[in-house]
């Protein structure tokens, strides 16, 4: 079940997106948010080439890049308004897996927003360990 505190972490996903559509070359379409432990909350869009990078991974760079290291949600959203929860690509499961598998990951599941612990989106993944 989402809290006040998921809400605002997916406002935030919503703004990023908001702010940086790509309207004309498509180059950011994803928007994601991510909070640590603290509560501080994070925000990134997708970099669109042929090896770009996804919101989810922009976001969790700029928690990092500030020292954050322990995280507790992040969620994706996709098009203008950043109305579209979407789950997280393959790549970025494996990178939530290696990074904060104990993280929630927003997700919707065909009926309502639920939280999923990052762990969980992945089954069998690889490990380092």
């Amino acid at each position: 079940m989402l809290n006040e505190k998921d809400y605002r972490i997916i406002e935030e996903a919503r703004k990023a997106i908001k702010a940086n559509y790509g309207e004309e070359h498509c180059n950011h379409t994803v928007g994601a948010a991510v909070c640590s432990k603290n509560g501080k909350i994070y925000a990134g869009v997708n970099i669109f080439s042929l090896h770009g990078a996804c919101a989810e991974q922009v976001a969790i760079g700029t928690a990092v890049t500030n020292g954050e290291r322990e995280f507790e949600t992040i969620v994706a959203v996709r098009e203008k308004e950043g109305d579209e929860i979407i789950p997280p690509c393959g790549n970025c499961r494996q990178i939530l897996h290696n990074y904060m598998p104990e993280c929630c990951v927003i997700v919707h599941d065909g009926r309502e927003l639920r939280k999923i612990k990052a762990k969980d989106l992945l089954p069998f993944a690889y490990s380092f360990e």
